[in-house]
């Protein structure tokens, strides 16, 4: 791993016990956010910013970032995909790796695909282009941040076949500007659709309840202990 922040980062998480600080658009330096507390940018959908959770503090991302000491800044977006909803300049949602560039975080997870898979029909090119200049946008502009790709989120037993494709495009786009990479989260749902005995869905029927994403941190924990050098 080339990325230069790695030894520091350690440094960190063995020194600094304090719960995160999340936001949903605040700069670091607006949220807490120090020299020894990694600032940690989540660029993401609505599984990242925590949609139906009973409270922000619930979402996964929240929970390791408490669990690391982790500064949060969370700029997932309802919707968002590397195609869907990116012409919201009203919105602010046509260039958020711009956002998260300007944070100047130490880490930054990408965890994009699931939406674009309603928009394959019509923008396959378009989106496999832009998962590779958002990564390698992103891998230019913040040389030292260690990058962490995670696969696709998905949500129901019934796959289209989009789902598979937008993963391969996504792994080889982390591949090229070798990021970390979180194999298997399209599965992470499996077996605990709504209506299963054991439930992960919120009331809506799409996103997770706060048993659902307490999962995703259990398992995102453990595959970020699993990467080499762990986070």
């Amino acid at each position: 791993m080339r990325r230069v922040r790695t030894v520091l980062l350690a440094a960190a998480l063995v020194a600094v016990l304090t719960a995160c600080t999340p936001t949903t658009a605040t700069p670091p330096s607006m949220a807490g956010g120090g020299e020894d507390r990694p600032v940690v940018a989540f660029y993401g959908d609505s599984y990242t910013r925590g949609t139906s959770a009973s409270s922000s503090d619930l979402r996964w991302s929240t929970i390791i970032c408490a669990d690391r000491g982790w500064t949060e800044i969370n700029r997932s977006e309802n919707g968002l995909g590397f195609v869907n909803r990116r012409d919201r300049m009203g919105a602010g949602l046509d260039d958020i790796p711009g956002q998260i560039i300007a944070d100047d975080p130490d880490i930054v997870f990408v965890t994009m695909g699931l939406n674009d898979n309603f928009s394959y029909d019509t923008a396959a090119d378009r989106i496999r282009a832009t998962i590779d200049s958002d990564l390698t946008r992103l891998d230019t502009e913040l040389p030292d941040a260690r990058i962490v790709v995670v696969e696709p989120f998905w949500y129901t037993v019934d796959r289209p076949a989009s789902v598979d494709v937008i993963i391969g495009w996504v792994r080889d786009a982390a591949a090229r500007i070798d990021a970390d990479w979180i194999p298997g989260a399209s599965r992470w749902l499996d077996g605990h659709y709504a209506g299963s005995p054991e439930d992960w869905i919120a009331a809506d029927g799409l996103h997770p309840n706060d048993a659902g994403y307490a999962e995703f941190a259990t398992r995102m924990d453990a595959a970020l202990r699993a990467l080499d050098p762990p986070l």
